[in-house]
């Protein structure tokens, strides 16, 4: 069936630029599944595609899409496309919405490549960790760092993610552990974005990791994030939404739920790292607290299954972690769908069980590991990762009245994007109307 064409109210007195001559335009858009949650099923086939397709903007929004025939008759009549209206070729290519990435660690110092070449001879993450590797390595190094150091090294890394096509983005905290490294921390993300234009969504997890110096005093550090950390993140609005590792090695459930419940008091919005190394319940907990997203899930059992297909928390696979970490199995991404999951894809970008910022290679693995089709996996990284960060009324999908961000392949098929592991297959991206790359 063919996507007719859509428009917001006013769309032909707005026009500022036209995308003609596109060959699909997936635009992940159908007004029946508007406003009704998060994609499921069979759902997540649903790519609203259109061949032979223009796209409207008026400003940083889209205004119009549908075919390009169609498109012009509406806006213009018989009277042509006027001068003043600047038209963009995309010369036969395919066109999709701008990822959304909804699960980063991208403030950070040091890489972590010994670590890496360690897990390969034989070392587990655990091992690594227990022995001063892993996260306590990368907050010692964090804490060395000063704020612009970080913003440097951040706008770097979300311009490297903008040239894959990502043009929204979570960053969360969580490599400082003490009050004024948190802050230190996010403070840099909240600049990054800044100069590099990126929307973006912050996240305060200085429930990363029991740091060294309170190994002997757990309470202690939960009343720290509880009593310090997180009210002076709500009060400096420094992030929205606050995250947890919840796992028996790091913060247990009881933990867990007295900062979330913390946090939520001082109106942040909720996520959980859950069921990543263990079936620990972290989903179930997440559904619970009404959280946005539950993490990870590599280890999720029927229970967390079940919990969130009965919720509005979207499941966020990360399978560039296992791919990294040289895990034997990936979330039950393909089950989770069929059951009815909420699923997205996120990259996890972090300096040691994940380097990948490249959203499309995030893409591949999920379909030849995960069995999620192309179009699930578009879906995953694009609208559901956006109702996963709460920014589905703006981004994720390229209907009438939303941002006008998106990518131009290189292409004529999105399919192409998953089957070509590896290869950058962006031509240009466009962020709220405007071309971000060279």
């Amino acid at each position: 069936m063919t996507t007719p064409a859509r428009f917001a109210e006013n769309a032909a007195a707005e026009v500022t630029t036209l995308v003609v001559n596109i060959g699909q335009l997936c635009t992940v858009h159908d007004p029946d599944l508007e406003g009704k949650g998060p994609r499921r099923r069979a759902d997540m086939q649903e790519l609203g595609m259109i061949s032979g397709a223009a796209l409207a903007l008026a400003g940083d929004r889209v205004v119009g899409t549908g075919p390009e025939s169609d498109v012009l008759r509406h806006l213009f009549g018989e009277e042509g496309i006027p001068g003043s209206i600047q038209v963009i070729d995309a010369e036969g290519r395919a066109v999709i919405p701008g990822f959304v990435d909804p699960h980063t660690h991208t403030v950070f110092g040091k890489t972590r490549q010994d670590e890496y070449e360690r897990r390969i001879k034989g070392e587990t993450y655990l091992e690594i960790a227990a022995a001063g590797g892993g996260i306590h390595s990368s907050v010692a190094d964090t804490r060395t760092r000063d704020e612009a150091e970080l913003t440097t090294l951040a706008v770097e890394r979300l311009q490297e993610m903008q040239s894959w096509g990502t043009t929204t983005v979570e960053i969360k905290s969580g490599y400082g552990l003490t009050l004024a490294d948190e802050v230190k921390m996010l403070r840099a993300a909240r600049a990054a974005v800044d100069q590099t234009g990126m929307r973006a969504v912050l996240t305060c997890l200085a429930a990363h990791e029991i740091p060294k110096e309170y190994k002997d005093d757990r309470a202690a550090y939960v009343r720290l994030i509880t009593e310090k950390i997180l009210p002076q993140v709500a009060r400096e609005n420094l992030a929205e939404r606050c995250d947890v590792f919840c796992e028996p090695s790091v913060f247990t459930l009881e933990e867990s739920v007295i900062i979330l419940s913390r946090a939520r008091d001082l109106g942040l919005r909720l996520t959980i790292h859950a069921d990543e190394l263990e079936a620990f319940g972290g989903a179930v907990l997440a559904t619970r607290m009404g959280a946005d997203s539950a993490d990870h899930l590599i280890r999720i059992d029927q229970a967390g299954r079940d919990a969130l297909r009965g919720s509005e928390t979207v499941a966020v696979m990360l399978p560039g972690t296992v791919f990294t970490l040289g895990l034997k199995g990936y979330a039950p991404a393909r089950d989770m769908v069929d059951e009815g999951c909420a699923v997205a894809l996120a990259s996890d970008f972090n300096p040691g069980s994940c380097p990948i910022l490249s959203m499309p290679l995030i893409m591949a693995i999920s379909c030849t590991q995960m069995r999620l089709t192309p179009a699930e996996s578009l879906v995953g990284a694009t609208l559901n990762a956006a109702w996963a960060l709460g920014r589905q009324d703006e981004v994720g999908s390229l209907a009438p009245g939303k941002m006008a961000d998106f990518v131009i392949l290189d292409g004529s098929d999105y399919r192409l994007v998953p089957y070509r592991a590896g290869h950058n297959p962006v031509r240009s991206v466009f962020l709220g109307g405007h071309k971000i790359n060279a």
